[in-house]
């Protein structure tokens, strides 16, 4: 995926707190599913898209001194440098560069296939990556299942965030995200041949963190919304000063992740 396509640039002033956001809200979540899995002292992990190092991070502590993370990602200017000694950090674009070596214990991709043109190749890119009875874990966003920014719209503050919200989706859409890709996982994995999959979703309501993140998403892409008439500057002003204010109970897409095991 070329950076150039994607509307949340790593780049951006803002992302630090989308990342920092994303890890309070999701780390426990995926953590949750990599304990499940059996993530165990000496495992290889490969953190696909990482972003920020708050999973990699998380991955060194299950698989200890002894096993192997490597945190790949576009842009890795955000990963620091102070991070476990069991862990790589690579740029690799899982879509197009070739893909590292084999036998990973756990693959482990958060909120980035949604957003890549190319995603099936880069799942089987994934799944070959698996030795024999490793995981693939998947977590996306599923945008269509709840597209609101505030479930209870009875004042104009929270009907604004809904049409500020609108006005995100489809950006997202003319950058070829699909929308809908979260409900699609489970299925995408028995077709690529894994086995004992499952899956569960996870929905924030009225959270700080997705507050945060709000404010850092709106922000990144408020000139693309204002130049494109999805709403005016005194909306997404207006719409920042509520969120900040604690005004409005933010919900985020549900998280739908999914995990499967290689034969």
């Amino acid at each position: 995926m070329s950076t150039d396509s994607y509307l949340l640039e790593n780049r951006a002033p803002d992302a630090g707190t989308r990342f920092v956001a994303l890890s309070a809200l999701f780390d426990g979540v995926t953590m949750r599913h990599v304990d499940g899995i059996g993530a165990r002292a000496g495992w290889r992990c490969w953190e696909v898209g990482a972003g920020g190092p708050g999973v990699p991070r998380l991955l060194a502590e299950r698989i200890g001194p002894t096993g192997y993370v490597l945190a790949t990602d576009l842009d890795v200017s955000w990963m620091g440098t102070d991070l476990p000694g069991n862990v790589e950090v690579r740029r690799h674009d899982v879509a197009t560069d070739a893909p590292p070596e084999p036998g990973f214990d756990l693959v482990h991709a958060r909120l980035v296939l949604v957003h890549v043109p190319q995603r099936d190749e880069a799942l089987r890119r994934m799944v070959a990556a698996l030795r024999p009875g490793g995981w693939l874990l998947i977590e996306d966003f599923d945008v269509n299942l709840q597209p609101l920014a505030c479930l209870e719209a009875r004042q104009e503050a929270e009907q604004r965030a809904n049409r500020v919200r609108a006005g995100f989706r489809e950006l997202l859409a003319q950058r070829g995200v699909d929308l809908a890709y979260g409900r699609t996982l489970p299925r995408r994995l028995r077709d690529a041949g894994l086995t004992d999959v499952a899956a569960d979703a996870f929905e924030p309501v009225a959270l700080p963190a997705a507050a945060a993140l709000e404010i850092a998403n709106v922000r990144q892409v408020a000139p693309a919304l204002i130049s494109q008439a999805r709403a005016s500057a005194e909306e997404v002003d207006a719409h920042l000063r509520a969120v900040a204010a604690g005004q409005l109970d933010i919900a985020t897409p549900p998280l739908i992740s999914a995990r499967g095991r290689h034969p």
